[in-house]
């Protein structure tokens, strides 16, 4: 390996290990492949483009801009087209807006923060410019020690936003990765210089390495850096730990801890678990009809749902009176609580609304009054937890809810704001949804009914997101989870200016007997809370085979406004029902989640969605093909040329023609058994006479006798027109041509023979004629541009020149 690519590779894993640092930044490090991705594209960019006769200053020019698309194609994929792997002309707006995202999520979210794509987009961005920085300054121009202030920089920003999540490990890698880097370039300074004599003993030679001794003072000097911080102050730090999600906190002695509510349940959502996260008991008749809901996201702004610019205060005895509830003197209902250890940052599991919480310790929880979501203050706050809790049992009809007064301004323009940039569609569809009803009750009830009907799928292969364009392709589609139909409904309910959420938590529990009931990872679930005044915040279900529909819109009632609204709700009633289980033991939640129908129906249902469909199977084709046709690059041009060499008429130079041969056309020949004897093994020495090669060749191969007379008379026939007076070669040396390249592969081995076809060795000459061009051209602009200054600056010359000589004048 060359000195070049030894930096070119040290390089690049000295930025690798220093990225490591920022891995405890998020809840999930996954992230960090995708920036061993970039890293490892730009330092090949960087090394392809040093090969190339280019400026050096234009090298880091084309690895910013191999960045910039690899950044488009991971996360622009709303703007981008084939599969994904093509940026369209929506793409840099797309990756604008998921940047912006991320700033915002930078001032919401503490350490450790949810892994959504505005966040990835910067960490991954940022690894790649320093990427870009140390392969510039370490291989570009060969300046290694100074390498180390961005991948110092790197280290510090990445181990000073962790705070106490920080390692020593992660100092020790980057250290690692950074004394790599100097040793090679050390080792190829020293070598330069020649044969180093250090009095040792004769026979010892010195290999141009580094040192015993500037290893050991390296390795001491990493030891040490390891050692001091043990006895130094600890830096304390974190990602903005102010307030909850940006929420600022009024009488919170501190920060709670960030979590993406939605981020967080898609992850868990594709990846279900069957491992118990918490276990209840409720003393209310409807307990198997109960959701627990941890939290509710009330500010939509195009991108995603989040929490709003609520008050969050230290959690209080009893809370504050539900917002919207008219009659607070309802039942009540208690139930006891167990969390699990499986069950880490999240926020508070609660039936709604909840009037009180008996928590061991207090002060490690906040309230935020307006959506009343219990948020921790520490991650590990929930885990093992045991608490009790006393809510209220509101149970409106359908009627109540139809003859609902509406809601005050206030709580309209505050609940139905949508972004400026939200698609018509969803509005469009909100209107011919409910075309037919008349109160903002019956208006979700269709809605609902229009989610779960036939042809609405639950599928959680499709991609998360709440945003505009997911909202657009998940009505487009028809496929999604429980996160794209509560994110959708709520969006439309808001277009028809009914006040409207978006509430995240769990499906009622398994029942274990005696009131007591089991959460699993696969309960996880979002759903639209609506506002009715008097009612406050009501619960739908507009995901087909999950969750259990509330009884408000499956119970019929006496229609006081609209005729139609009896059908509509019976529609909604019977849509989600799912098949019948194939076996009678099926238990009846598995049931309602569709996760027990018989064999046929489910290889049915997978067999709709073809694979071509898929654009993930999409762009891994697209780069499968790409790759392919760049490694046949070689082969095809090589045919090529010997097809032009050998093909037969007096326009080919290496045709046999009807008459004598043309001295290109002898020349082409010979060419061609150069090029075949150097494909398969024998390069050309072209300090040889062509007799001379041509027994270089035959000795060399082996070739028979047949071989050997041909490969002779084109060496025969080269020598006549190179050496001797003008005059025609009559013989059919294409023919001649093919028998020793015949020869040669009769001789060589299988692998020599796949590597002559796949990647010929003589195809660097293509590479040679393009780097000779490249090189002309840019010679013939530096002439021109040359010309063009004497041009300009020759008259302002020749008046200075003048007035030196003549300084009188």
């Amino acid at each position: 390996m060359t000195t070049r690519a030894k930096l070119t590779v040290y390089s690049a894993l000295a930025t690798a290990l220093a990225s490591l640092c920022l891995t405890p930044l998020l809840t999930t490090k996954s992230w960090i492949t995708h920036a061993f991705l970039v890293i490892a594209v730009v330092a090949a960019a960087g090394a392809g483009l040093r090969r190339a006769p280019l400026y050096r200053w234009t090298v880091p020019i084309g690895q910013l801009a191999v960045l910039f698309v690899m950044l488009l194609i991971g996360f622009a994929g709303a703007g981008a087209a084939w599969g994904g792997l093509v940026p369209g002309p929506n793409s840099v707006s797309a990756l604008d807006r998921v940047f912006g995202a991320g700033l915002d999520d930078i001032q919401q979210y503490a350490i450790p923060a949810p892994p959504s794509a505005g966040l990835r987009l910067i960490l991954v961005s940022s690894v790649g410019l320093i990427a870009v920085v140390v392969d510039t300054i370490a291989v570009t121009y060969r300046r290694s020690a100074l390498a180390g202030l961005p991948l110092l920089a790197l280290y510090s920003v990445g181990n000073g936003l962790a705070g106490d999540r920080g390692s020593w490990i992660w100092f020790g890698l980057a250290s690692a990765g950074y004394l790599v880097l100097l040793f090679a370039e050390g080792q190829d300074r020293v070598s330069r210089w020649g044969r180093v004599f250090r009095g040792t003993s004769r026979g010892t030679e010195s290999t141009g390495a580094v040192g015993l001794g500037g290893q050991q003072v390296g390795i001491l000097a990493l030891a040490v850096a390891l050692l001091l911080p043990v006895f130094l102050p600890h830096w304390e730090s974190g990602l903005l730990r102010s307030g909850s999600g940006g929420t600022p906190g009024k009488g919170s002695g501190g920060a709670v801890t960030s979590l993406d509510p939605l981020v967080s349940l898609q992850s868990e959502i594709t990846r279900p678990s069957d491992g118990e996260l918490l276990r209840y008991s409720l003393d209310a008749d409807v307990a198997e009809q109960t959701y627990l809901r941890t939290g509710s996201l009330d500010q939509f702004d195009g991108t995603n749902w989040k929490l709003g610019t609520g008050t969050v205060l230290d959690l209080p005895a009893t809370f504050p009176s539900p917002e919207g509830l008219r009659d607070s003197s309802v039942p009540q209902v208690r139930g006891d609580f167990t969390v699990s250890d499986r069950l880490e940052k999240s926020w508070l599991p609660l039936p709604y609304p909840v009037v009180s919480v008996q928590l061991p310790n207090r002060g490690d929880w906040k309230l935020d009054q307006v959506t009343r979501t219990v948020m921790p203050t520490s991650d590990k706050a929930i885990k093992g937890l045991r608490y009790q809790v006393t809510a209220l049992d509101v149970r409106p009809t359908a009627n109540d809810l139809r003859t609902a007064p509406q809601a005050s301004q206030d709580v309209r323009d505050r609940y139905t704001a949508l972004p400026a940039d939200l698609p018509a569609v969803v509005a469009e569809q909100a209107r011919v949804v409910t075309a037919k009803a008349s109160t903002d009750y019956d208006k979700a009830v269709a809605l609902a009914a229009w989610f779960t009907g036939p042809q609405f799928r639950y599928d959680t292969t499709v991609t998360g997101g709440t945003g505009n364009s997911a909202i657009v392709t998940f009505l487009r589609d028809k496929r999604g989870f429980c996160v794209h139909f509560a994110s959708t409904m709520a969006a439309m309910a808001r277009t028809l200016k009914i006040p409207a959420r978006v509430a995240v938590g769990f499906t009622p529990g398994d029942a274990q007997g005696a009131n007591v009931y089991a959460v699993t990872g696969r309960m996880y679930h979002a759903w639209p809370e609506l506002y009715f005044a008097g009612y406050g915040w009501t619960r739908f279900e507009p995901t087909p085979s999950r969750g259990v529909q509330p009884r408000y819109t499956e119970q019929s009632a006496t229609p006081t406004t609209a005729p139609t609204r009896q059908p509509t709700a019976a529609a909604q009633s019977s849509a989600p029902a799912p098949a019948p289980s194939a076996s009678k033991d099926c238990d009846p939640k598995l049931r309602r989640m569709g996760e027990c129908g018989d064999k046929d129906t489910a290889a049915a249902n997978t067999g709709e969605e073809s694979w071509l469909l898929s654009g993930q199977v999409l762009g891994t084709l697209a780069a499968v093909v790409a790759l392919i046709a760049l490694l046949l690059v070689p082969l095809f041009w090589r045919a090529a040329l010997r097809r032009r060499r050998l093909g037969g008429g007096r326009r080919r130079p290496g045709g046999d023609g009807p008459g004598g041969l043309t001295d290109a056309q002898v020349l082409a020949a010979w060419d061609e058994l150069i090029d075949s004897a150097w494909d398969l093994g024998i390069p050309p020495d072209e300090s040889r006479t062509p007799r001379a090669a041509a027994r270089r060749i035959t000795e060399t191969a082996e070739l028979d006798e047949n071989a050997a007379a041909a490969a002779g008379r084109l060496a025969l026939a080269t020598e006549r027109v190179l050496y001797a007076p003008s005059g025609q070669v009559t013989g059919p040396l294409a023919a001649d041509v093919r028998t020793a390249r015949a020869g040669l592969r009769a001789t060589a081995g299988r692998a020599d023979r796949a590597r002559a076809v796949l990647l010929p060795p003589s195809s660097a000459q293509l590479w040679w004629r393009i780097s000779e061009a490249v090189m002309t051209a840019r010679a013939a602009a530096g002439t021109r541009t040359r010309r063009v200054t004497d041009a300009v600056t020759g008259p302002v010359r020749r008046v200075f020149t003048r007035r030196k000589r003549n300084p009188e004048s």
